[in-house]
């Protein structure tokens, strides 16, 4: 009936959304962003950018340091701000699914485009669907708090798309003093305390009754976006994959080797010795991250050349010219005015 995820591993890039959440989660607790912020790498306008990725290591950043500022911090009360929307077009691709069943599936399938760090998995005993969390490899410092948070993401987003209707049998989630109040809230059920074990359980009906909001089309439109994203992630992994995010967040100041090997806890000697055992370099990553970002910014009818070089790290135009011509043998003129733009 479920599909198993696509990936067993946490550490994937995400989009900032998830990030922006905790940040702004922080700021009601009356802690400034500059705060939860530190040490990530990260600074408001990347907040604001909703085309930006992020590593997973900088949003445990960004986790510790809410906790760390604010201690009474809940998972529970970030996880309920997670709405299908959050996740872009998986988020639309769920909630134009046919059925809940094919919605859980889905989520599996992409599961590489969500924010979780608790990956998920779904199963059937007897008449009940249960659905449950693998926390074994998080840092124990945050454990808690993104098993509650993943947790409860999960079941506020499987309500919103089905339109509010299914009821837990049981929640089982390892209870702190106090929490118990918040809990029931968010679930609508009083939650058991589990030997570690976190899982919602359901009445198997509900994955087979049509969503509220169940269209083929858009369905169909939303999926293909999903293939799209995940088709680039997936062909690079590891310090690989974290240089190309870290290397398109700092591309206005030139993305210097030095600001990402920091970022990455590393000497730009070792970062280099890392992208060399992984036959690339930090020069070609440099450069297929600006040809893909030039592509992008060309598109755009608000800015000029002189101001895609600029957000590019470009000093002088003429120097992405230059580029330009030899990534793709055109003028960034000509690329602009290519047919279908």
């Amino acid at each position: 009936m479920f599909e198993p995820p696509v990936t067993r591993s946490w550490d994937f890039p995400r989009q900032v959304a998830g990030t922006a959440l905790l940040v702004a989660a922080g700021a009601d607790a009356g802690v400034a962003p500059s705060v939860l912020l530190d040490g990530s790498g990260l600074g408001p306008r990347d907040l604001a950018d909703h085309r930006r990725e992020v590593t997973a290591q900088q949003e445990l950043r960004v986790v510790r340091n809410l906790l760390a500022a604010a201690p009474s911090m809940t998972g529970v009360r970030v996880g309920t701000r997670y709405h299908a929307s959050t996740f872009g077009p998986l988020g639309f691709a769920l909630m134009s699914s046919a059925t809940l069943g094919d919605a859980a599936n889905l989520t599996f399938r992409f599961l590489d485009l969500s924010f979780t760090f608790c990956v998920p998995t779904a199963g059937t005993d007897g008449d009940q669907v249960v659905i449950g969390v693998d926390d074994g490899d998080l840092p124990a410092d945050v454990r808690r708090f993104l098993v509650e948070r993943d947790l409860t993401a999960v079941w506020t987003v499987l309500r919103e798309i089905a339109g509010g209707a299914p009821r837990l049998t049981s929640l089982t989630l390892p209870i702190a003093p106090g929490e118990s109040g918040a809990l029931r809230s968010a679930f609508g059920t009083t939650p058991s305390a589990g030997d570690g074990r976190a899982e919602l359980r359901l009445d198997a009906a509900w994955f087979d009754l049509p969503l509220p909001q169940a269209n083929p089309h858009a369905f169909a439109m939303a999926e293909a976006l999903c293939r799209e994203l995940v088709a680039s992630r997936r062909s690079r992994t590891g310090v690989v994959e974290e240089v190309r995010v870290l290397v398109a967040q700092r591309l206005a100041d030139g993305a210097p080797m030095g600001a990402v090997a920091a970022v990455l806890g590393l000497s730009e000697r070792s970062l280099r010795r890392h992208l060399t055992e992984a036959g690339t370099s930090y020069r070609t990553l440099l450069d297929e991250v600006r040809r893909s970002a030039a592509e992008e910014l060309l598109a755009r009818p608000g800015l000029s050349v002189d101001d895609v070089a600029r957000e590019l790290g470009y000093a002088e135009a003429t120097s992405f010219g230059a580029a330009y011509r030899r990534w793709t043998g055109r003028s960034p003129r000509a690329g602009r005015t290519r047919p279908g733009r």
